[in-house]
């Protein structure tokens, strides 16, 4: 990293500074961000953003030339770029399992560096999610699972058992859904500690809020990030940021945002 203004003012003690990190991860959420936005943002945060989900099926939409160039960008900037599990979900709920493996290999063609498997809107039963991750990695793609659902809650120990199905098939990261953890807009601390603490953090990442959940407000994702970075430190694994609250963000994990330092 370049050399920062006012380095005579320590950052947090246990954030991790240097990418590729391997806690203290920053996912943002991508549902159609143009690439003068990206590169505009990567240029002032791109130090601080790990992982960039395309979102749902957003991904589908694009020309192909525009979207190769957003994946290189991202890939400039060490920000790794993920294909939304929502997308996959739409094809296995439509195509089934015959179109499944050419997804997959478009997936491979176009470079992108991993896929999501998630049954947000269409169940899986442990056995259809455990073929699903183990069809992404035998093509050579970083799978990461998701669990939880945006329509119902689930118990806190299922969602935990499907995060384990997910780790022990080979995924390297686990998203727990954040419509699971938040209730009329408020953080349901004591499922997020029970999450917490069933899940190896090594391989968590605890979803914000966002527009999808009903009644969702930009200080209901503000609130739930100082949630986060309160309980579990700086170095918590946050993931969907929306683009223009990264830097937020780091301020948060290093005490220089708007609550000041703890």
């Amino acid at each position: 990293m370049n050399k920062q203004p006012f380095d005579l003012v320590p950052l947090a003690e246990g954030r991790s500074s240097v990418k590729p990190r391997k806690t203290g991860l920053t996912m943002v959420v991508d549902f159609g961000e143009p690439i003068e936005h990206v590169s505009s943002l990567l240029g002032i945060a791109g130090p601080y953003v790990d992982l960039w989900k395309i979102a749902v099926g957003s991904s589908r939409l694009y020309q192909e030339d525009y979207f190769s160039r957003k994946l290189e960008l991202l890939d400039k900037h060490q920000a790794r770029s993920f294909i939304g599990g929502q997308f996959l979900e739409y094809v296995f709920a439509t195509q089934g399992w015959q179109g499944v493996k050419p997804f997959l290999a478009e997936a491979k063609r176009l470079g992108i560096s991993a896929i999501e498997v998630s049954d947000n809107c269409v169940p899986l039963s442990d056995d259809e999610r455990t073929r699903l991750i183990k069809m992404v990695i035998d093509l050579g793609i970083e799978v990461h699972g998701e669990v939880g659902s945006k329509n119902s809650k689930q118990d806190v120990s299922e969602l935990i058992d499907q995060a384990n199905i997910c780790i022990n098939a080979g995924c390297e990261i686990v998203l727990v859904e954040a419509a699971e953890l938040v209730l009329d807009g408020e953080v349901q601390a004591d499922l997020v500690q029970a999450v917490q603490d069933g899940i190896d953090p090594a391989h968590l990442l605890v979803e914000l809020t966002g527009f999808w959940i009903k009644g969702t407000t930009k200080n209901d994702i503000f609130e739930m990030m100082k949630f986060l970075v309160s309980t579990f430190g700086p170095d918590a694994n946050i993931a969907n940021v929306p683009s223009d609250m990264v830097m937020v963000l780091e301020g948060l994990r290093n005490g220089l945002g708007v609550v000041g330092p703890s």
